[in-house]
């Protein structure tokens, strides 16, 4: 993979190789890491962790984390260890499926499983002409076994974080009532009285709690776009920017 471009996110703090032509991280990957209640010392699997986004604005902002990455293609992974090396960051990346994982790994618990599951159905959508773009954003593993996958390797009481399109809503949560308990959902829209596009799934492994709601998360100010440059929010600005954690517990 040799179109590369180096892209800032959190203001620089974290330095991310990515194909120009390829799956790019946005937002979303920042997103998901500010929505993980990670604590110094703790242990963090990603899988699917593409170039590695997530995982290394999760490393940023909580210092002193194990994160383990599982990325399926081999030229992402690749990407993933050098950003690993050059952000400085205790990130190590397993080239695998997230369906047949190494023996060690499926030996391993983990206090947090972070995922960012590709967005379409790809029995429901056009693939991309790119073959790394279309594997992330419409794979063929259903949603229902990224979550499985990821609850089996959370150890007690861990939790497990994913960021999805809202259309599917109703999938992530038939599949994270089924092995997760403390379930709460953060709808994230773009402005004031727009519909959610996107929400963040919280759960807990042998949690109790009932399930909850969140107030949307707004991404931008004011009710349309009308002037150049960015309208984000204070809120999603201290996200994106300065590496500010996003609490979702109601």
């Amino acid at each position: 993979m040799t179109d590369l471009s180096c892209d800032n996110f959190l203001n620089g703090k974290v330095r991310v190789w990515q194909p120009i032509n390829g799956y790019r991280a946005g937002v979303d990957p920042v997103l998901l890491a500010a929505a993980v209640p990670a604590k110094s010392g703790q242990t963090v699997l990603e899988l699917g962790c593409g170039v590695g986004t997530a995982s290394l604005c999760l490393s940023a902002r909580v210092p002193e984390l194990a994160i383990t990455g599982v990325e399926l293609q081999p030229d992402y992974a690749e990407l993933a260890r050098k950003n690993a090396v050059d952000n400085n960051a205790p990130f190590h990346v397993i080239t695998a499926d997230l369906r047949t994982l190494p023996a060690d790994l499926r030996n391993q618990q983990f206090d947090h499983i972070i995922m960012n599951p590709p967005y379409y159905d790809r029995a429901a959508s056009t693939a991309a002409s790119d073959l790394g773009r279309d594997t992330a954003l419409g794979g063929d593993t259903p949603l229902a076994d990224w979550v499985m996958i990821g609850a089996k390797r959370l150890a007690p009481k861990g939790y497990l974080t994913l960021i999805q399109r809202i259309d599917r809503l109703p999938e992530v949560l038939s599949a994270v009532q089924t092995c997760l308990g403390s379930v709460i959902v953060q709808p994230i829209a773009a402005r004031n009285g727009r519909s959610a596009g996107l929400f963040i799934v919280q759960a807990r492994k042998n949690g109790r709690a009932a399930f909850q709601l969140a107030a949307p998360f707004v991404m931008h100010v004011g009710e349309s776009h009308t002037t150049d440059g960015e309208s984000y929010t204070s809120e999603a600005s201290a996200i994106l920017r300065d590496g500010a954690e996003l609490s979702i517990n109601c």
